[in-house]
């Protein structure tokens, strides 16, 4: 029989999706899932943008511009200009089929295979995925849950620093951990960058999803400071429960980087068109969509932090944003707990799932004992998982 490739061999796979096979036969057998595994929000999508796709009319469906279609581009503007950042326009801008594919045009963009990446660790595990596929190295930094996950200091991270170092990658809020960077930490990197002539991405999705006094600070507050060397990647995904529909963006000052991500689009000709007719709606959308959003994710957020702090054993830090929690459970193996859930075990017909941690290290033995919990259920719902997840502990802890 022919092999594949190597890249083949060597492409992680997503510990985020990587049991959905388990959690389907447990559903086949009439056992009750709740998903905490996944970042997919059980909230409504706007009105206004599902109407769109009932009042719209066009035939044929053609190809959208490589780039991203006026309509979506355009909105895209206005939604940076209403934050403040009025540089941001249709022109530096380039639509893309979600975030992923803004992470991997500023990868592509920026690192030849062979190239290093640094990147704070516990990182957004389809970083590995994408770094894999284009030979780029990433180099962790490693962040601790006594510390928040927040950067270490700038010697720590200089250290780590090589030749073959070519650009520093972030996601803030965090995805896993939830940490919200301040503007000291913000500004550390941006120094770093400058000093030793860096890009500098930052992944910015879950901008409106901050539970703490201090503001978001984003990339694009000093992209006029450092305009060749910054990228902004941004998704429509998780700000209005669009996952099924890929919208994303890369934001960039840099003509090269922006005629080169451009480049990159022709390669696969067109985003979708109907996807971002219904994305170009978000001109309409209410702003207290996401303000009711943030407020609900953070009872969810304060529901679960709480439940796992009178768990014995587990180990958190209270998350700042975004709508994820890394735990460190009381087990040797979390992948094994997590994959005994869904085939060992279950409370009246129920059972939780789980991601296990160490799809978010370059080391997988790092998140050995974590896991990563996304809070995306209702509230009453998240309170039966935890009591679902007191349980299995107890029994997993007596059995191992």
């Amino acid at each position: 029989m022919m092999k594949l490739s190597k890249r083949t061999d060597i492409l992680p796979i997503s510990s985020i999706r990587k049991l959905i096979p388990l959690s389907e036969r447990a559903k086949k057998k009439g056992i009750k899932v709740f998903h905490l595994n996944m970042g997919q929000p059980d909230v409504k999508t706007p009105q206004v943008m599902i109407d769109s796709l009932k009042n719209w009319n066009i035939n044929p469906l053609s190809y959208a511009p490589s780039g991203g279609t006026n309509e979506y581009l355009n909105a895209l503007e206005t939604y940076y200009h209403d934050l403040g950042f009025l540089f941001v326009n249709t022109g530096n801008t380039i639509g893309t089929i979600a975030g992923s594919e803004a992470i991997n045009m500023a990868m592509f963009l920026t690192c030849d295979p062979g190239d290093e990446l640094l990147v704070f660790e516990p990182y957004y595990s389809s970083y590995k995925t994408s770094a894999t596929m284009f030979g780029i190295k990433l180099i962790p930094i490693k962040t601790t849950i006594s510390s928040g996950f927040h950067f270490p200091s700038i010697e720590t991270i200089e250290v780590s620093i090589t030749p073959k170092t070519k650009a520093v990658l972030y996601s803030n809020p965090c995805n896993p951990t939830g940490t919200v960077y301040t503007k000291a930490e913000i500004k550390l990197l941006i120094n770093l960058v400058k000093k030793l002539n860096l890009y500098l991405i930052s992944d910015e999705v879950y901008r409106e999803y901050t539970f703490v006094d201090r503001p978001h600070v984003s990339i694009l507050e000093y992209m006029m400071e450092i305009p060749d060397r910054t990228i902004l990647i941004d998704s429509l995904s998780k700000r209005y429960n669009l996952c099924g529909a890929r919208l994303g963006n890369l934001v960039s000052l840099n003509k090269e980087i922006i005629n080169g991500a451009l480049k990159y689009a022709m390669s696969r000709l067109s985003g979708g068109l109907i996807d971002q007719h219904v994305g170009s709606q978000l001109v309409h959308v209410p702003k207290s969509y996401t303000k009711e959003m943030q407020k609900e994710y953070e009872a969810r957020r304060d529901l679960m932090f709480e439940g796992l702090t009178k768990i014995p054993g587990i180990n958190v830090t209270k998350p700042e944003g975004a709508f994820y929690i890394m735990a460190e459970l009381p087990v040797d193996d979390a992948e094994k707990f997590c994959i005994w859930l869904l085939t060992d075990f279950q409370d009246n017909q129920e059972t939780v799932m789980l991601a296990p941690g160490y799809g978010f290290y370059s080391d997988s033995s790092d998140g050995k004992r974590q896991v990563r919990i996304a809070y995306v259920l209702e509230k009453d719902k998240l309170k039966r998982a935890l009591e679902i997840l007191k349980i299995a502990l107890k029994e997993y802890c007596h059995i191992a």
